[in-house]
């Protein structure tokens, strides 16, 4: 494949053929972002003024506490603290609640520097993918390689700029829709065979691919994978019935 600055880092995602492959382009993009806001951008005027006006959601401020800067945390969050006491929280109000203010309370908890952030990029990048499978042939069969593309990705890759798809729009939908249709109808399978296994008739049946299969669930659900020790999976199950 041809590669050049934009389609770099979206080969380097599609090539381990691992999960969904937006997730994990989301993840490395995050994963800059909390680095960028916590190291170089912390002391920018410019950057901290945005962050303190937008504030941060819990799994971007997790991402940047665990990046270990605890000094760069602390900064941000003393800027953040005292902006939201001053406009927005006051420790001795006169009078009635302010509407304004309460408005834009909400639009604080609802906001994230880091999800507007990767929400524009994300964007930017689905754009990339549309551009490589309709000019690289062989981006098309590492695409269609590819071993699930979860719900909220299948939304976005089929709702970001399908003008700029043009006749490719058909073939496009019909390969993610396989990735994404395709892995459900799995999901499905297997997690019926998972209920099945709980039932006293199913006592010579094996479990086959059931076992992690509520997790793979939300994984496509959500686009999330949850933390599991495959040890505790399935302690005492199989003395479970119906």
């Amino acid at each position: 494949m041809k590669e050049n600055i934009c389609s770099i880092p979206v080969n380097d995602v599609f090539l381990p053929k691992d999960g969904c492959p937006m997730c994990r382009m989301r993840d490395m993009l995050e994963e800059r972002k909390a680095d960028y806001v916590t190291g170089s951008a912390m002391m920018e005027p410019n950057v901290r003024i945005k962050t303190n006006e937008q504030g941060f959601c819990y799994r971007h401020f997790s991402m940047m506490v665990k990046q270990g800067k605890r000094l760069s945390n602390a900064l941000i969050l003393e800027s953040h603290l005292q902006q939201i006491s001053e406009q927005l929280l006051p420790a001795a109000p006169v009078g009635k609640p302010d509407k304004k203010r309460m408005a834009a309370l909400e639009a604080l908890i609802k906001d994230c520097f880091i999800c507007r952030d990767i929400k524009e990029n994300m964007e930017n990048m689905v754009r990339i993918v549309h551009a490589m499978w309709i000019s690289e042939p062989e981006f098309r069969q590492l695409y269609a390689e590819q071993k699930f593309i979860c719900l909220e990705h299948f939304y976005l890759l089929m709702n970001v700029d399908q003008k700029g798809l043009g006749k490719s729009l058909q073939g496009f939908y019909e390969a993610t829709s396989k990735l994404a249709g395709g892995y459900l109808l799995q999901l499905k399978d297997d997690i019926s065979h998972f209920c099945r296994m709980f039932d006293y008739r199913s006592a010579n049946e094996k479990w086959g691919n059931s076992r992690d299969s509520i997790e793979r669930s939300i994984e496509f659900l959500t686009g999330d994978k949850i933390p599991t020790d495959e040890s505790d999976f399935f302690e005492d199950e199989a003395d479970e019935e119906y």
